[in-house]
């Protein structure tokens, strides 16, 4: 397979490529060979100045008219020309996203179609929003009118993972700029590549500089300017729990609003009444699929006790026949996790299991075929405790830990004895159960019979440590809207409350 070089870019910042005013710079490491394969820029302060500056400015530009206040068809017209440009470079850009992070070719240009997908459905909705606007209200007075106005809600930050680089950076960006919102992205330093490639698709279609800024560099040096800045009106963040705690404290102190999809530990409940191959593959899908590394993976299997031994030893079988490759190899299903950091807290996660009970079922170390690369075993972690650490904290690996359940009472109760809330899935043939299932999960996404699918016509998002807000469908645009109540006093007559002075 021919590889895809990693351009060199810089900023872009106000419809340009600028170079870092410190002119510092990040190696990109290909997980999978452990070397160097080219560089990021690495913003400060200075240029997240500059940023949200050209950010404002396009907002603000011919009194909005150009952008913020523009017909929502106008801004649709950029969308789908993006959507169009993306799908061009289709495979071009899941090359790079394979390289940059290690997903598995095959996960990485699946992920492009569905970031040209979200483009054009966001564009859909941008169309929309102009028949939405004034919308009557109807009120209890005659003498006065009432409408409403969906406003968008400024220059917004945007602060992304790096499991999802371009896709996860999309599901902000479509509905922020369909909004009429101006936007300065802060994709994650260890996958950064196909976010500075959306730049020189917005150069290729002349989106209007500044509507959308993308800075690259660190966390405290570039994220932490974004979130603080005094002239960003909202910040949107998906990551772990504990920045996303950070980011919530720092924008207490200007009232700004966020909206955050943090961590997960999600629960698969298997009841005894399946088809035992069909789950065990779900079972995996929703674990493993892009090496284990997603937010919402359902790593935690509760299984009924009288299906346990016959599902526990499909489970292994399939799972030790999962391929396990470079991410540009033809089949690759689990490629290496992304940096060497990572892979060190997961084995670390592993180790801990062990050394405090728990029985490593399948996987665990390196597999034997691969030297190089942050590659990890499908890992199966069975004997597990409530109070373990691999139970309770979010590993963000391919790592599954099994419980045994014998009621449905019982079940329901382990999978939300959690501080998370972002997914859960119950796989049964009986629909009433698996409806009272749904209805008890304390989460925001449930899943039936199925793991992992996510359409962005659909809410995204969770509750308690998982995050406030949606992204995603109708929810998602209204992330970036703010609403406005317009009324209007209709009546020729004065309204009488005070005596008319000529009368005292």
């Amino acid at each position: 397979m021919t590889l895809v070089a990693i351009p060199r870019r810089q900023l872009f910042i106000n419809g340009e490529w600028k170079e870092p005013i410190l002119g510092k710079r990040i190696p990109v490491i290909n997980p999978a060979t452990e070397q160097s394969i080219g560089d990021i820029p690495a913003a400060t302060a200075e240029d997240v100045d500059l940023a949200v500056d050209a950010a404002r400015r396009a907002l603000t530009r011919n009194k909005g008219r150009d952008w913020a206040r523009a017909p929502g068809a106008v801004r649709a017209k950029y969308l789908r020309a993006i959507a169009a440009a993306i799908t061009e470079r289709k495979a071009k850009l899941a090359k790079l996203e394979s390289l940059d992070c290690g997903k598995p070719l095959d996960e990485a240009t699946w992920d492009m179609d569905d970031v040209a997908g979200c483009f054009e459905y966001y564009a859909d909705l941008a169309e929309a929003l102009d028949q939405r606007q004034r919308a009557p209200i109807s009120l209890p007075m005659q003498t006065f009118k009432c409408y409403v106005l969906r406003e968008p809600v400024g220059v917004v930050g945007l602060v992304t993972p790096w499991n999802y680089p371009l896709l996860i950076a999309v599901w902000k960006i479509a509905p922020a700029l369909a909004a009429g919102c101006t936007a300065v992205l802060k994709p994650s330093e260890l996958s950064s590549v196909t976010c500075l490639e959306l730049a020189e698709v917005c150069k290729s279609v002349s989106l209007p500089p500044g509507v959308l800024n993308i800075i690259t560099g660190l966390g405290p040096e570039a994220g932490a300017p974004l979130v603080t800045h005094p002239h960003v009106d909202k910040i949107s963040f998906t990551g772990s729990t504990q920045t996303g705690r950070g980011i919530m404290i720092s924008a207490a102190q200007m009232i700004k609003p966020v909206s955050l999809e943090l961590g997960g530990k999600s629960p698969i409940i298997v009841f005894e009444d399946i088809e035992v191959e069909k789950a065990v593959e779900w079972t995996l899908f929703g674990c493993f699929w892009t090496n284990g590394q997603i937010c919402a993976a359902t790593s935690r299997l509760l299984l009924h006790e009288s299906i346990a031994e016959e599902f526990l030893g499909k489970l292994v079988t399939w799972a030790k026949s999962i391929k396990v490759s470079d991410p540009l190899e033809e089949g690759c299903r689990l490629g290496p996790v992304v940096s060497e950091g990572q892979y060190q807290k997961i084995k670390r996660f592993i180790l801990t299991a062990e050394s405090e009970g728990a029985t490593i079922l399948c996987g665990g170390g390196r597999p034997q075929h691969l030297r190089k690369g942050y590659f990890i075993e499908p890992t199966i972690i069975t004997n597990v405790e409530t109070s373990m650490q691999v139970w309770r904290e979010e590993i963000f690996g391919p790592v599954l830990c099994v419980k045994i359940f014998k009621t449905e009472e019982e079940a329901i109760e382990l999978a939300n004895d959690t501080h998370y809330g972002l997914a859960g899935a119950v796989i049964s043939k009986d629909p009433e159960r698996c409806k009272r299932i749904s209805e008890a999960i304390q989460a925001g996404i449930m899943w039936i019979n199925c793991s992992q699918p996510c359409f962005c016509q659909a809410p995204w998002g969770g509750i308690k440590r998982s995050g406030f807000g949606r992204d995603l469908g109708e929810w998602g645009l209204e992330n970036y809207l703010n609403v406005k109540q317009v009324t209007e006093y209709k009546s020729d007559e004065p309204w009488g409350w005070y005596p008319h002075p000529s009368k005292l």
